[in-house]
């Protein structure tokens, strides 16, 4: 509606993926156990990508590559984003929530500069 405020990128992404799903009556499936996996799959192969380069830069990558490597986040983040669907979770909301939670777990004054986990630092 002319009215309405507009659609986030985020609910935009996730209403292109539901249709493609929709498309191919591939709903029956995508339960949160079958999209963690294919989550979890789709991540170890981004993973791939970085096995025994040094550091795994873009010069590093290449333009081939780094195309692969982009298709790949891209698989990360469909599976993703249809997760949350699927679960009602607001990614963002769980993102803002989140980084609550590490701010107090890694304050910046302590932890700046330092890559240990928390449990790791004396307070």
């Amino acid at each position: 509606m002319a009215n309405d405020p507009p659609i986030g990128e985020l609910q935009q992404l996730r209403e292109l993926v539901r249709r493609f799903v929709d498309e191919r009556d591939w709903d029956q499936f995508h339960t949160p156990k079958n999209l963690a996996s294919a989550l979890t799959v789709e991540a170890a192969e981004l993973l791939e990508h970085f096995q025994w380069l040094q550091n795994g830069r873009a010069e590093e990558l290449g333009p081939d590559k780094l195309r692969e490597v982009r298709h790949e986040m891209a698989d990360v983040l469909v599976y993703l984003v249809r997760l949350a669907d699927k679960l009602e979770v607001d990614l963002l909301a769980a993102v803002q929530d989140k980084m609550v939670l590490n701010r107090a777990k890694y304050p910046a004054d302590l932890v700046r500069g330092d890559a240990r986990k928390y449990y790791e630092y004396k307070r």
